[in-house]
């Protein structure tokens, strides 16, 4: 079993390495090109239009833009929490009203008494 594990590594690193390599020498093949082409000279009349042939350069070479990155796209919303500040005012003295009139159970005293 871990003989399996270093092979994979193995041929793993040697595709990253092949990936890199390839992209190298790619890049050779666009200077061999470059050196390669015949040089067109174009004679202009005044006044006259010529088409005779067109140039193109191809700068959207996907070999060379090839790049590794660990960039993941998000597909997901940002959300933004705010702060809710609420304004209290200050209280010093608390009252309560006492009422004579009882209505029903009183919830608050619903445990068992306390033994001291």
């Amino acid at each position: 079993m871990k003989k399996k594990i270093v092979l994979i590594n193995f041929f793993m690193s040697l595709t990253v390495l092949f990936a890199m390599l390839f992209q190298t020498i790619h890049s050779y093949e666009h200077i061999y090109k470059q050196l390669t082409e015949q040089r067109c000279d174009h004679q202009y009349v005044d006044g006259q239009k010529q088409i005779t042939h067109s140039h193109t350069v191809d700068n959207n070479c996907h070999v060379c833009h090839f790049a590794f990155s660990t960039f993941i796209p998000n597909n997901f919303q940002a959300l933004s929490f705010h702060k809710a500040s609420v304004e209290t005012s200050y209280v010093f003295f608390y009252t309560k009203g006492a009422s004579t009139f009882f209505k029903g159970s009183l919830f608050a005293l619903r445990a068992p008494p306390i033994t001291v």
